[in-house]
């Protein structure tokens, strides 16, 4: 039975863990940016864990990266952590005809450096295959074929194998974004924290790139975000299973809803930046689905008698010193109030000063991270 680790955001990992029982998780347990979760039952088959593995790939909209956990050591120091990374059989893991690379994260007193420990590792690893082989891998840091996660905390090592290759929330539709783009993982958390139905208009009026709607989108059309992925790490594994995996794709690509059951859109003032979410939603085949105009906040009119209205204004991070956005936030509420009288909004905000010029009373506040940037998702009700 495998033991495996889902990183997300910090503040997630509540929703991500809900997400991960859906996707058929066991003894699921939150952490700290990040879910410790199993797969089947001891006695249950390999190939149900390597099922779980690829599905949870495919189909978490929130996790960064699946960590497959090979095991712990002590690590006070560096030989400590030597010992232990060669008391693990790399074998079936990693043949010298393989590349690799090495991620570490977290330090105690002794192994205080990131790209030390990295090569106590990568040393404990390639002594051991030449061992073994006479051979050892190359290292490539860019593209390897199987990526080492190290992770030190306290006088413990965890050593796990990165199955995900880069970061999931790269769903691979989006080489197109603005200024600040938001991670396509927190637009999906996003939406997933206003409970929107799917059956009801929903809007963006400061679109970007257009993450917002073309993930709620992918929500309600039951798409799975790793469709549009090149690759995974699993993949180059030695015991990639290539016909389950097109198999757990095909369903995946079979289980698509073929239209949306509302309207969905988004708006933005830069026509650059609205060629660019057409261009992403192309990618992603809704092109003909999802509405993205140019037009300016002052000049928007509400596409519908009632709604959902997401949005993620500039909070000092994305427009220059210059502008005022105070007065772009007093507009904000202004548009809100006047025009969209019926419908729910809500506003990504990672300055309360600014959020105070909306000019409403927040029905519900949720605390999440806009990378390291502490944040609040407002909700209002609009009568």
């Amino acid at each position: 039975m495998a033991t495996y680790f889902a990183t997300v955001a910090r503040g997630l990992e509540a929703l991500a863990a809900t997400e991960l029982e859906t996707l058929g998780a066991h003894r699921v347990e939150p952490g700290f940016c990040g879910v410790a979760f199993e797969g089947e039952t001891p006695d249950g088959p390999v190939s149900s864990d390597r099922a779980l593995l690829y599905r949870v790939n495919l189909w978490s909209r929130l996790a960064f990266r699946v960590l497959v956990k090979l095991g712990e050591c002590p690590c006070y120091d560096a030989d400590d952590l030597y010992q232990g990374i060669q008391s693990i059989d790399w074998r079936p893991y990693l043949t010298p005809d393989l590349t690799f690379a090495v991620d570490a994260t977290g330090k105690n007193l002794r192994l205080n450096h990131t790209h030390f420990t990295a090569l106590q590792v990568k040393n404990a690893v390639v002594d051991q295959q030449r061992q073994h082989w006479g051979d050892r891998s190359t290292i490539d840091t860019q593209h390897p074929e199987v990526r080492i996660n190290v992770h030190i905390q306290d006088d413990t090592c965890t050593i796990s194998l990165d199955s995900s290759g880069s970061s999931l929330h790269r769903r691979g539709y989006r080489p197109a974004v603005g200024a600040a783009p938001l991670k396509e993982s927190l637009a999906a958390a996003l939406v997933k924290l206003t409970d929107w139905p799917g059956d009801v208009p929903l809007l963006d009026p400061l679109c970007g790139s257009g993450t917002l709607p073309l993930e709620a989108s992918m929500v309600a059309l039951n798409m799975a975000p790793g469709l549009f992925r090149e690759e995974f790490g699993f993949q180059t594994w030695p015991d990639f299973d290539g016909e389950l995996w097109d198999r757990l794709w095909q369903e995946a690509e079979d289980g698509r809803k073929a239209a949306l059951a509302t309207w969905v859109g988004g708006c933005d003032r830069e026509p650059e930046i609205i060629h660019q979410a057409n261009l992403n939603a192309q990618r992603c085949g809704l092109a003909d689905q999802v509405t993205f105009w140019a037009a300016d906040l002052a000049d928007l009119e509400a596409p519908a008698d009632s709604g959902y209205l997401l949005c993620n204004p500039p909070y000092g991070e994305r427009l220059g010193a210059d502008d005022d956005l105070g007065a772009f936030y007093k507009l904000l509420g202004d548009v809100l109030k006047q025009r969209f009288k019926g419908w729910t909004a809500f506003v990504l905000s990672g300055n309360k000063e600014l959020a105070r010029h909306i000019g409403l009373k927040s029905a519900q506040r949720v605390p999440v991270y806009n990378g390291t940037l502490p944040c609040q998702w407002l909700k209002y009700e609009l009568y």
